[in-house]
């Protein structure tokens, strides 16, 4: 069995969602994978279980599916599925999106920074050397790249990517963070995850990477998102100064 689960949530993206299965289970590492889908009316569920046809057999299952009642948010499908991860006995977790904006290959560079390097958190950053991000309008650029900024000088947080959704966790990072009283549903989660890793005085590094935009299917981000993100962090910050980090 792999000690190694990637967790990719799903809306709509039967574009993709066979491409990113199999690019996945091409890395040199034996990676186990999750897929959370919202009730995709697109038929993206459906695709996904042909494939555990392919992949799953009576010795090993490597390709989950996890069905949700309907869009129940970012964070709410994550942490079913690190709740899934630890349920099952991986000793490492990785998330990542499903439209190829995150390279399958770098998979490998985050595992192994957690699994050699000593990491118990690993993020795959845009911004950590540079901005390298293709194909998003400048605007957005912007926006991203400063919404970090603004994180990183509201709770002092040391990442440059704080908003990233491409990373790998220790187990023990999930078990220690109480994952039931996180408050962000939407991609302020990501941020929340990572608050609370470094609060915890967890060992957390940045693994450059290209983010490309998607090619194919439609992107969830919108405004609602980005002003959850915006107050969440002052909140976020400020509750945390009530609480006991051991």
């Amino acid at each position: 069995m792999s000690n190694a689960l990637v967790i990719v949530p799903t809306y709509n993206e039967k574009e993709n969602i066979v491409q990113i299965i199999q690019a996945v289970f091409a890395q040199p590492k034996d990676f186990h994978l999750l897929i959370i889908d919202d009730n995709s009316p697109d038929g993206t569920a459906s695709l996904i279980k042909v494939s555990q046809n392919t992949y799953n057999n009576g010795t090993e299952t490597k390709l989950h599916l996890i069905q949700r009642a309907g869009k129940l948010g970012l964070g709410t499908a994550y942490i079913e599925g690190f709740h899934f991860a630890i349920n099952n006995g991986y000793d490492y977790v990785l998330e990542m999106d499903a439209d190829f904006s995150h390279d399958p290959r770098d998979l490998n560079r985050l595992y192994l920074a957690c699994a050699e390097n000593g990491y118990d958190l690993s993020v795959g950053s845009r911004y950590s050397s540079g901005v390298n991000v293709v194909n998003w309008p400048m605007k957005r650029v912007l926006l991203s790249y400063f919404a970090s900024k603004y994180v990183r000088l509201i709770t002092g947080i040391p990442i440059h990517d704080t908003t990233a959704g491409f990373v790998c966790y220790r187990k023990q990072v999930l078990e220690k963070i109480q994952l039931d009283r996180i408050k962000f549903v939407g991609y302020a989660f990501q941020i929340e995850m990572k608050f609370l890793a470094w609060k915890y005085r967890f060992k957390i590094t940045e693994v450059p990477i290209i983010f490309t935009d998607r090619t194919l299917g439609q992107s969830k981000m919108s405004v609602g998102i980005f002003k959850e993100g915006f107050l969440g962090v002052i909140q976020m910050t400020m509750r945390s100064w009530f609480r006991t980090f051991d």
